[in-house]
């Protein structure tokens, strides 16, 4: 393992993006480098994953001196929150080459550029290197869902940007503030995560920049009720696209909270994290029963991936080990079951010119392996036993009863929502009698089913076993809660209550 192995999986991907947008290179060229370069970064991934001491501090550390006068420095490392992220980012993108080889040179380019600003983002320790990062990663986005999206792409396009700029410039102040505020109180310019986690924030400015952070990463999560501009990004994007928004770059907005917004903030999040559970709940609630209205299957999956991140922000918001470590493991198995499911309708849309839901039928018989990889991704998706989803999901209700008991009775009582509509839409798809549409539908290729099948395999093991994951996990979310703090002096007697943990694993 060498010394920069993260910049190196960060600023491969962007600087061959680069490469690519300024190059004549083909299209062909374009998808077989960005095949190279993200196997790669995948090869990287997987060494730094077996190097990983699990000590609940940030490893691979890189830390260089960059704008002095002001404390700024790039400062990268990763921990249990974060490994998981990084390499969901890393397994799932160089599926997207492999299945999707008729895109346009730009759009290859513009996917390399967001998987390095993405693992930026995650890798990051750092403010202002990861609001640069944060921004980075939304550009190529916009012109992903801009020049190669569908019909309805224009006012979509235009939504997502408003949002997220909005959110980015309340994200920025915040920011600001926190920097001046370490100043005040420690007479030096500083913006590491580790520092800022020192601070004593109290009183109105200290709220309105909890919010701040707060709106920027519910936009991006999204959290009810800022999730209006997701049915149609999600709906109109390129299926890669919607992939990359759905299972990874969402998720970005839930680390945002656990690694920059509880620690620094940890008064103002004592007394909002009721509030923002029941919105975690209200979001379950509505996209849930919503999907099940939905007539196109993309808007559909856009709405069920939209609930199920309710389901993880509830854990992020529960202020406990069980509920966190839950949404951390929930964030990889959401990422791993949804990402196969968006990359699936992918593959159906092509061949069959459709997304509408009473188009299809009989798939199962025509199209076995696709079905059966369906299946165990559906599965996932709504928390079978012995599959990814129920191990994530089963330590979110717990921590959510610890926290509190009609929450944690509403996150258990809405996940069968998403039982009921995924397996209607899964026998009106693959079960009910076909039509000229499905009739000539080819089953996946062996690239394609060798493609999914590691993904696939994942899924079930961490269903069967989750110790192994679970071990990597458990002592950065156990420090994220007994690092010392001072929110116990200050914070209301129920909320204080509340943030009692146990460290054991």
């Amino acid at each position: 393992m060498f010394e920069h192995v993260l910049s190196v999986i960060i600023f491969l991907p962007i600087v061959a993006g680069l490469l690519l947008l300024v190059s004549p290179a083909s299209r062909t060229v374009s998808r077989f480098t960005g095949m190279a370069v993200s196997l790669a970064a995948l090869v990287l991934s997987l060494d730094l994953y077996t190097g990983f001491q699990s000590t609940g501090y940030l490893e691979f550390v890189e830390k260089v001196p960059w704008i002095t006068s002001l404390g700024i420095s790039y400062y990268l490392g990763i921990d249990g929150i974060s490994l998981f992220i990084l390499m969901a980012a890393s397994v799932l993108l160089p599926m997207v080459y492999f299945i999707f080889g008729t895109r346009e040179k730009g759009y290859y380019a513009n996917l390399l550029i967001v998987q390095g600003a993405m693992t930026g983002a995650i890798c990051a320790a750092d403010m202002i290197l990861f609001y640069i990062f944060w921004e980075v990663m939304l550009l190529p986005v916009f012109f992903m869902l801009g020049l190669y999206g569908g019909a309805k792409r224009l006012p979509a396009t235009l939504k997502i940007t408003l949002y997220t700029i909005a959110g980015s410039l309340l994200m920025l102040a915040a920011i600001v503030y926190l920097g001046v505020s370490y100043h005040a109180q420690f007479n030096e310019w500083n913006f590491s995560m580790e520092k800022m986690a020192q601070l004593n924030l109290t009183g109105e400015i200290a709220a309105i920049a909890f919010l701040g952070f707060m709106i920027a990463f519910a936009i991006k999560i999204p959290l009810f009720p800022f999730h209006t501009w997701l049915p149609d990004a999600y709906t109109e994007a390129p299926t890669a696209t919607t992939f990359v928004l759905s299972a990874i770059m969402a998720k970005i907005g839930v680390y945002g909270v656990i690694r920059f917004v509880i620690p620094v903030f940890d008064y103002e999040f004592a007394r909002f994290a009721l509030l923002l559970t029941y919105l975690g709940v209200i979001g379950m609630m509505y996209c849930g029963l919503a999907a099940i209205a939905q007539k196109d299957f993309k808007r559909m999956l856009a709405f069920s991936s939209a609930s199920h991140m309710g389901v993880i922000a509830v854990g992020a918001f529960c202020m406990n080990i069980q509920a966190l470590t839950g949404s951390i493991y929930q964030i990889i198995a959401h990422a791993t079951s949804t990402g196969v499911l968006f990359l699936l309708l992918g593959i159906l849309e092509e061949r069959s010119n459709t997304r509408t839901i009473s188009d299809f039928g009989g798939i199962a018989s025509k199209a076995p392996v696709f079905a059966v990889y369906f299946a165990i991704a559906m599965l996932a998706s709504v928390g079978l036993p012995g599959t990814s989803g129920f191990i994530g999901e089963f330590m979110i209700v717990l921590g959510a009863i610890k926290f509190n008991a009609i929450i944690g009775v509403l996150t258990g009582t809405t996940l069968i929502i998403g039982v009921c509509y995924m397996l209607w839409l899964f026998q009106r798809v693959f079960f009910e009698k076909g039509n000229p549409r499905t009739e000539q539908f080819k089953d996946l290729s062996l690239v394609e089913g060798l493609t999914f099948l590691p993904v696939i395999v994942l899924i079930l093991l961490m269903g069967i076993y989750p110790q192994p994951f679970l071990s990597k996990i458990t002592p950065s979310t156990a420090l994220q809660f007994n690092q010392p703090t001072h929110t116990l002096a200050h914070a209301p007697a129920e909320n204080a209550l509340k943030l009692e943990l146990t460290t054991e694993k």
